[in-house]
């Protein structure tokens, strides 16, 4: 599950770079987020799936689905499309396993389940983070200028996507990930779709705005969304997290095989760097597996 997540989640810059030069953002994303829920509506009436009966279950959801989907994804395509260069846009969003670790070690009672941050875990976070650095400085004389606008609008999604994240996993109960992608994507839209009557530039439907639109809603949303929807609930905040840093070297190397953009030593050593630092944040320490074991045993 997290390697297909990572790889799907990886096309959302390729999505972007087909889809944004012919229609604005914000409109793109809401007619994403309709279509999707169709889907979504459709799935679950003919799987006749249950929805949450709790009124504060679709509170949360919503919550979730305003900070994961209209928050973060709005924040990225928002700076993307302003003018910031796709290599500062995704080290700004990349600090986000660090925030998390940060935000896990400082919440003290309200501590989240299997979310504390160990010594290895935070060597790993570094590893990950300079490995991060690593891949994406290639890109740092491409499309670098950042105004106050482009760059509070990447820290808004980092703090998005971060938020969003930690309130899932604290507040968001047991719920078919169906029904609960289906009431995210309905509160993301609920926010989005007004914002997006505010932008003046036209959409031009050619094939390849197309291909990119099919892909976010059947790949990215049907896929991508829902696993890490299901990533978070079953795993660690920080160990998740972690796995978005493997996101950037994925795309590096599906932007060589689509468009013959270069991979410099420099990339594949980051990118040693970064599956370093995740694997030392994900792995379970092999002394309590052992402990494990033996209690097993034991009993």
């Amino acid at each position: 599950m997290p390697a297909v997540f990572v790889v799907i989640w990886s096309t959302g810059f390729i999505v972007a770079k087909f889809g944004l030069p012919y229609t604005p953002p914000l409109r793109f994303l809401a007619i994403r987020y309709f279509l999707s829920l169709i889907c979504f509506l459709v799935w679950i009436a003919l799987a006749r799936v249950a929805w949450p009966r709790s009124r504060s279950q679709w509170f949360h959801l919503g919550v979730t689905g305003i900070l994961i989907h209209a928050g973060y994804l709005g924040g990225v395509w928002c700076a993307i499309k302003a003018g910031m260069g796709s290599g500062l846009s995704a080290l700004i969003v990349g600090l986000q396993p660090v925030l998390t670790a940060v935000w896990v070690s400082q919440m003290g009672g309200v501590r989240l389940q299997g979310s504390a941050v160990s010594r290895r875990q935070w060597l790993g976070l570094l590893l990950g983070l300079a490995g991060l650095i690593m891949v994406v400085s290639r890109k740092f004389g491409v499309g670098m200028e950042a105004s106050p606008l482009t760059l509070g609008l990447a820290v808004f999604a980092l703090l998005s996507i971060t938020t969003g994240t930690l309130y899932q996993k604290r507040f968001v109960g047991s719920a078919d990930v169906r029904c609960a992608n289906a009431i995210q994507l309905a509160a993301a839209l609920l926010v989005t779709f007004p914002l997006s009557l505010f932008e003046n530039e036209s959409t031009q439907w050619t094939p390849g705005y197309l291909g990119a639109l099919a892909w976010s809603v059947l790949g990215l949303t049907l896929g991508g969304s829902s696993l890490l929807y299901l990533l978070i609930q079953r795993g660690a905040a920080t160990a998740v997290t972690s796995l978005l840093y493997l996101v950037p070297p994925t795309t590096a190397l599906m932007a060589w095989l689509a468009f013959d953009e270069p991979i410099t030593a420099m990339t594949l050593m980051g990118t040693a760097f970064t599956a370093l630092g995740v694997s030392m944040v994900v792995r379970q320490p092999v002394v309590k597996k052992v402990r494990s074991e033996a209690d097993n045993t034991a009993i």
